[in-house]
């Protein structure tokens, strides 16, 4: 059973939420410009190859375990890869739209957040697909690992790089992928109540055996895109509720309990001497307060 502040809190807010129509125009408007920027990062070749090397060589001698031994799990069953490539092709953007949708209908407050985290993150990756080029570790020879989207299917990419006028698959650094799943699991954890919410923390971690196992990701993708995930938690807060700070009793006596004189005559005053009328009551008093106000 709720109190009426957690009743409250569990309502959605219909003023926190943004107008419909903006926040269609806007969504779609990023994601163009997301698109037309991943393509202008399309074509560096040699660039994403020189890159593809260096960053296997740099997890290597950081001890990063081999992504192979993910990928070999999958390829034990050809319907568990199969499985991996689907929820690889179809889970990332439908997930993230859903989370969206569902924050935008019953926690709009929770949703401007978490729009404005996944943009800041989506910004900053796009930044990184233009400045720093990388082939994923299915098509580097060094790596030794299958593509298993070509192979097993189903797969979201074409048969080259040059041929896809969908994508751009020098884009594997960072992995969105796992980011947004991520953002995903952080986000309704933060929105709800129900003491099963840590279980949406299984999302992203399917999502990081997917991106590895499938070879579309090396694990310093996932790193650096957790990173600036991060970064845009800590400049992006969700709005708190303020809170009144407790004040140590008594530091200050109402006025309306302050005590009357006492008729039977002064306590505190020799005979024939009145007390001043500015003293402190005694019930105002620390000594009063220690005594635990025996009388």
């Amino acid at each position: 059973m709720y109190t009426r502040s957690e009743s409250a809190e569990r309502e959605p807010d219909a003023s926190a939420r943004p107008p419909l129509v903006r926040e269609l125009l806007l969504t779609a408007g990023l994601f163009l410009v997301y698109k037309l920027g991943r393509q202008a990062a399309n074509g560096h070749v040699e660039e994403a190859f020189h890159n593809a090397r260096h960053v296997w060589s740099f997890e290597r001698a950081a001890g990063l375990p081999g992504e192979g031994a993910v990928q070999g799990v999958l390829l034990h069953s050809h319907t568990l890869v199969q499985v991996a490539n689907t929820y690889y092709a179809t889970v990332h953007f439908p997930a993230t739209l859903a989370f969206l949708v569902w924050l935008y209908w019953r926690r709009p407050r929770h949703y401007v957040w978490s729009r404005r985290v996944l943009a800041a993150l989506t910004g900053a990756a796009l930044a990184l697909h233009l400045l720093f080029p990388l082939a994923p570790p299915r098509m580097l020879h060094a790596a030794g690992l299958v593509d298993t989207g070509q192979v097993y299917g189903p797969s979201v990419y074409g048969q080259t790089p040059a041929t896809d006028s969908m994508a751009n698959q020098f884009a594997a650094m960072p992995s969105l992928h796992f980011g947004w799943a991520l953002m995903v699991a952080v986000g309704l954890i933060a929105a709800s109540r129900s003491r099963w919410r840590l279980l949406w923390l299984l999302h992203p971690l399917l999502t990081l055996l997917v991106v590895v196992g499938t070879a579309n990701h090396y694990w310093l993708d996932v790193i650096v895109v957790t990173a600036l995930l991060a970064v845009a938690l800590a400049a992006l807060r969700l709005p708190g509720t303020a809170v009144t700070p407790h004040l140590p009793w008594p530091a200050t006596v109402p006025a309306q309990k302050r005590a009357a004189p006492d008729r039977a005559g002064p306590s505190h005053a020799t005979a024939g001497h009145a007390a001043p009328s500015h003293a402190t009551p005694d019930y105002a008093t620390p000594a009063y307060a220690r005594s635990g106000a025996r009388r």
